[in-house]
């Protein structure tokens, strides 16, 4: 493709290509994302252009294979357009009969559908999935639409054409008041109203400014941005490209973390496209407008989520933050006025310019507009990445969506906003999800992380677990974040081991607090909220641990013991041939018994028992261990 040099161009070329496409066509949409590729993605997608070949189809069916469709846990996916059809967890061998009988219009391949579990019903269209049905993919649909290293499939679908809009006909104010009228609040955290950062940087004097686009994503759990970039780069280009023109700034700066293999090769392959085409560089679409984009490999610190330590880490520095008067919208990236933005924030640019700020702000809640990208994961039957208007419930999140709680087990509580946020109990499931209402619970937003926790799940576990994390991602350059954070988490430990002792709840608080006043930046600042509201939602659970010394989830091995119900077990031996100790005694048929000074408390017999038999001590709830 030539150079675009104007935005007239630019709608030619999206004819030009649209005119070569029949929306009629059969399309074969493949997930070939990080989890679908690990599962045999690519050899779908070639035994599908093979098949075709074979059938002689070739010519009327184009196979692409596209990024994350969201439904992780059904993968490798595959939707057949226009009707969209959906097939999941398919296989290299099941593509003969999908090209013989869905390619060769002989009907659907009964087997390869989606079952509801709720009504046993086959769900023929990707849109009556009970998982896809109460999502809004504004942001995240057009994964499975888009070859990510083919520019000319984000422009078919109208790519670069807000770009077009903003260079012709509006000012940079103009820009920044229609992100206001939107609603637009930062995706990455806190939730910092988008136009503010903009407004601030554009008032700055000085000819040099900056645009930075933070995907250092390092939630546990979390992949929201990972899957954006890959899947769809040029949302996120042209969204930089949009804030760059509306702050003043000629240069931008995609900082992705190194972990993230393929979104750093496919936002490679997108800005040198868009420069091939004069999309990136001088004179934007022939307009007075020059913007180039550099791209930057993270190291992998946690703490380079943190605004000023990224920039830090761009400018070859360590990745430490700076004082919390620092803004970057005056002293940014080498001291020049910067706006810093999440993935997901700029996705939202071209679509609020495109559709316009009256559109998008009937999307959400009265304070927090739009959409939110979730990864739901954890102890629920769907887990996968989830797109939903900001006020949704918990429980719609749960149970409509995520499919709710595997094997039978109760609900416990939800966590969202990754190390930083909270732990919401089951109580607040009807609660809309936007940033306020989170807050007001002791959790956040944060970036889209949600993990879900069942009965088996130890509240004083996952404090522990969430603070080991922020331990070894703190950078140590402030005491309270250094210090504190080494303290509670011992002061964990030592209730979860059995160490605890009346008043360490006290301190505990105490020192939560103190460490989320007196932290330097966002990491220390947070770090205490898995603690607080696990105490403040579960603090029986911690008494149980000191003044008991027992776990009632049964998840601290310090703190429980197994045994054998004599009148259930039948002899059969499984559990003695899974014990890696040898700990397990007993004759065939006859019930056996588990030695306690053997016995490391694995759970490896509990697992393999079909009959009940097995039981943890100090647990509050007994159920199958075979459910």
């Amino acid at each position: 493709m030539s150079t675009v040099a104007s935005s007239t161009r630019l709608e030619e070329l999206g004819r030009s290509v649209l005119l070569h496409r029949d929306p009629t066509r059969v399309v074969v949409s493949v997930c070939n994302g990080p989890s679908c590729a690990a599962s045999g993605a690519g050899q779908v997608i070639a035994a599908f252009r093979r098949e075709l070949k074979r059938a002689g189809l070739a010519d009327a069916v184009d196979v692409k294979g596209t990024c994350c469709h969201g439904f992780c846990a059904r993968g490798p996916l595959v939707v057949v357009h226009p009707e969209r059809t959906f097939y999941r967890q398919v296989t290299e061998k099941d593509v003969p009969e999908i090209v013989d009988t869905t390619l060769a219009g002989k009907g659907v391949v009964d087997r390869l559908l989606y079952i509801d579990p709720a009504t046993g019903e086959k769900i023929v269209h990707e849109y009556d999935v009970p998982f896809y049905k109460r999502q809004l993919r504004i942001l995240s649909g057009n994964n499975e639409l888009i070859d990510p290293v083919k520019i000319e499939d984000y422009i078919a679908l109208g790519g670069y054409s807000a770009t077009a809009a903003v260079l012709d006909g509006m000012t940079p104010q103009q820009v920044i008041d229609e992100l206001k009228r939107a609603g637009l609040r930062g995706r990455g955290g806190a939730g910092f109203p988008t136009w503010r950062k903009w407004q601030a940087c554009h008032d700055e004097p000085g000819p040099q400014k900056y645009v930075i686009c933070n995907a250092d994503e390092g939630d546990p759990g979390a992949f929201m941005d990972r899957t954006l970039l890959e899947g769809n780069p040029h949302s996120i280009i042209e969204g930089m490209l949009i804030g760059g023109y509306a702050v003043g700034a000629r240069e931008g700066y995609l900082y992705v973390r190194n972990e993230y293999p393929l979104a750093l090769q496919h936002a490679a392959i997108a800005v040198r496209q868009a420069e091939e085409l004069g999309l990136l560089g001088e004179h934007v679409l022939g307009s007075d407008y020059s913007f180039r984009l550099h791209l930057i490999r993270g190291g992998g610190a946690f703490v380079c989520g943190e605004s000023t330590a990224l920039v830090a880490s761009i400018e070859g520095r360590p990745g430490e933050p700076r004082a919390k008067h620092v803004h970057l919208a005056e002293n940014g990236l080498w001291d020049r006025p910067t706006v810093l933005n999440n993935v997901k924030t700029w996705a939202n640019v071209p679509i609020i310019m495109g559709r316009g700020a009256g559109w998008y702000s009937q999307i959400g809640t009265e304070t927090s507009k739009g959409t939110m990208i979730f990864s739901l994961v954890g102890k629920i039957v769907n887990t996968g990445l989830v797109e939903v208007p900001m006020g949704i419930t918990l429980r719609e999140m749960v149970y409509d969506i995520g499919g709710g709680i595997p094997n039978g087990r109760r609900f416990k509580a939800v966590q969202t906003g990754g190390p930083s946020g909270g732990v919401i109990p089951e109580e607040y499931l009807d609660v809309p999800v936007d940033y306020e209402q989170l807050s007001r619970l002791g959790s956040m937003m944060g970036s889209g992380g949600m993990i879900v926790m069942d009965e088996d799940t130890c509240m004083v576990d996952i404090a522990k677990y969430f603070l080991s994390f922020c331990k070894f991602e703190s950078c140590g350059k402030c005491t309270a974040c250094r210090e504190g954070i080494k303290r509670m988490l011992q002061m964990l430990t030592d209730i979860s081991e059995g160490r605890g002792r009346e008043g360490d709840l006290e301190r505990l608080e105490t020192l939560a607090n103190v460490v989320a006043d007196a932290s330097l930046c966002g990491l220390g600042q947070s770090a205490p909220n898995p603690v607080l509201t696990t105490l403040r939602y579960f603090r029986s659970e911690y008494e149980a641990h000191i003044r008991e010394k027992r776990c009632p989830a049964g998840a601290c091995r310090a703190l429980i013991s197994y045994e054998i119900v004599a009148d259930k077990c039948n002899g059969c031996g499984v559990c003695r041939r899974e014990c890696p100790e040898g700990a397990i005694g007993g004759e065939r048929r006859v019930a056996h018994v588990i030695d306690a000074d053997k016995c490391i408390k694995c759970g490896a017999c509990y697992q393999a028992c079909r009959f009940d038999a097995v039981r943890i001590g100090g647990r509050d709830h007994v159920h199958a261990s075979c459910s």
